[in-house]
């Protein structure tokens, strides 16, 4: 015979010991500017009631664990009943192609790519996102939660993000690993230094391709690439006089070489 779970219903959730709890104990939650910007999102389109019953969840430590992968996020809360609820938030985690360009993006900026270089994430950070058509901070949130609560989100679904953003406040990496980039990943490609032209380099150019203005008077390294059908065909016999006997054959050969595409 099945288990009445109706006499659960409005019973308070079964204390736990060894939960994970939130460290504020009254207020709000969140301390720094993401974790902040991240519950300002959660207060503008969820249930304040609800918020209110999750963040009470969340400081008596009733969420059992919080993982968290690229657009995903899995939870276990105990509330009421004897089995744990299974809370799932999902987002949009981003491909390579965009995290390029944002990396790109950051890399530009010294001063933002130096801060995050350091461990730190500058405010600005939200403005390069967006001047890329992207969002650091989720608008929209599929979550999921197996209790029997109407309306989302539920006091265990609160209780859940009410903690993840405390778990930003201590690592504001956090976010961007959620939209699919990780600490290591982010910061390995902004330590690369940017590719710089040598000033001295000089790409090579055939000599058959440049014989024609090679002994040109004043040539330098930026004439290389120069149309060998600009130069005069008897330059370089008139600059290096040949011997009479063999003049109009080299002429000749000058402009058959000058023609050749």
């Amino acid at each position: 015979m099945g288990a009445d779970w109706s006499a659960f219903e409005h019973r308070g959730p079964i204390r736990v010991e060894g939960g994970l709890r939130a460290r504020s104990k009254r207020g709000s939650i969140g301390s720094s500017w993401w974790s902040r910007r991240f519950v300002d999102v959660l207060e503008r389109v969820c249930d304040r009631g609800r918020l209110s019953r999750g963040r009470a969840y969340a400081r008596q430590g009733q969420v059992l664990s919080i993982d968290l992968s690229p657009g995903l996020v899995e939870a276990a809360v105990q509330g009421s009943r004897p089995a744990p609820y299974e809370v799932t938030i999902r987002i949009e985690a981003y491909g390579e192609e965009r995290w390029a360009a944002v990396e790109d993006a950051l890399a530009r900026q010294a001063v933002h790519r130096a801060k995050l270089l350091a461990g730190e994430m500058p405010p600005e950070t939200e403005d390069v996102f967006a001047e890329l058509g992207t969002d650091l901070f989720p608008r929209d949130l599929d979550m999921r939660c197996s209790c029997p609560d109407w309306g989302v989100p539920c006091k265990h679904l609160s209780a859940v993000l009410y903690l993840l953003a405390e778990s930003f406040d201590d690592d504001p990496f956090l976010v961007l690993a959620w939209r699919g980039r990780t600490r290591a990943r982010l910061l390995g490609a902004l330590a690369e230094e940017p590719e710089e032209r040598d000033p001295l380099r000089v790409d090579d150019v055939p000599f058959a391709e440049r014989l024609a203005d090679f002994y040109a008077p004043g040539a330098t390294a930026h004439r290389q690439e120069r149309r060998a059908s600009e130069a005069a065909p008897d330059l370089l016999p008139r600059v290096f006089p040949p011997p009479p006997a063999v003049a109009d054959a080299l002429t000749a050969a000058y402009r058959r070489l000058r023609d050749t595409p």
